[in-house]
């Protein structure tokens, strides 16, 4: 499948839906804390994107054979869950970790995707709590940073890999970054570890990159409900994920976060460092 070369119109659109991913992101922060359960952090995604006139891209995504349609308007993973954690009546605790992951569509109909993810403290973490995270933070500013026009794709999964091997943690093969826009999973593929040459980056592509960093193995597992993804030993993982734009000389993230609401700079994610600290263009 080729790769589609997004206009400024179209980057424009993208950038709406992804101005409306970050403030979801930054709402979510203010109420993470013990007690929360993840159906309440679900329940605002859903109001707040109401609100905003879009809809949840993870809402009855899926199903047919055994697989369900995902049942949340975001994806809530705790602790060992790499990705896809189904929001539940399950209450977050102190030391937890929770990765949320938010896809609205803006406008409803004929729409763009606006896709990113963030780990976020609850209460006081661990060492190796604070290990996991950051790793998986500084890993995607690494991932950013490699592209750029004329670039490859599998440069960025190498600079990831070789990253967080350098810091005793792994990275999941299984899962990995992807273009996006009025759809929500296209081309480019989008590895975090290292791999053949890809694609070449052209000024206009968009796509996600978000690294999932685990303590342990690389290797995953998958839970009865078709949905879930945990690490196969039990270890803590963690991700962050940003939408992006290749431009003339970098890329742009469509999916920025600081400053978007009032005390997001105060969230524990954006304590750990400004994300996007690279040259824009």
């Amino acid at each position: 499948m080729s790769v589609r070369i997004h206009t400024g119109t179209e980057i424009e659109a993208m950038r709406r839906a992804g101005r409306l991913a970050g403030e979801l992101i930054c709402a979510v922060g203010e109420i993470i804390k013990p007690g929360v359960s993840t159906l309440e952090i679900d329940a605002l995604v859903d109001k707040m994107t109401t609100e905003r006139h879009g809809i949840s891209a993870p809402y009855g995504y899926g199903g047919g054979g055994r697989r369900p349609a995902f049942p949340g308007h975001c994806c809530t993973s705790v602790n060992e869950v790499v990705c896809h954690g189904i929001p539940t009546e399950r209450v977050l605790v102190d030391g937890d970790i929770v990765n949320v992951d938010v896809t609205p569509i803006l406008p409803k109909k004929n729409g763009w995707h606006g896709d990113t993810s963030v780990t976020f403290y609850v209460g006081e973490p661990s060492a190796a709590v604070k290990h996991v995270v950051e790793v998986a933070r500084q890993a995607l500013e690494i991932g950013l940073a490699q592209i750029k026009p004329g670039g490859y794709t599998s440069d960025i999964g190498a600079a990831i890999q070789d990253f967080a091997e350098q810091q005793n943690c792994s990275v999941v093969r299984d899962y990995t970054g992807h273009g996006v826009g009025q759809v929500f999973h296209t081309s480019p593929t989008i590895h975090h570890h290292r791999t053949p040459r890809g694609v070449k980056l052209r000024k206009g592509m968009i796509f996600t990159v978000e690294p999932m960093i685990n303590l342990g193995t690389h290797e995953v597992d998958h839970l009865d409900d078709h949905w879930t993804v945990v690490t196969a030993d039990g270890s803590l993982t963690a991700q962050f994920e940003h939408t992006i734009v290749v431009t003339k000389r970098g890329c742009e993230v469509l999916t920025r976060r600081p400053g978007l609401v009032k005390g997001c700079e105060d969230v524990p994610w954006a304590k750990l460092g400004p994300l996007g600290s690279f040259p824009f263009a």
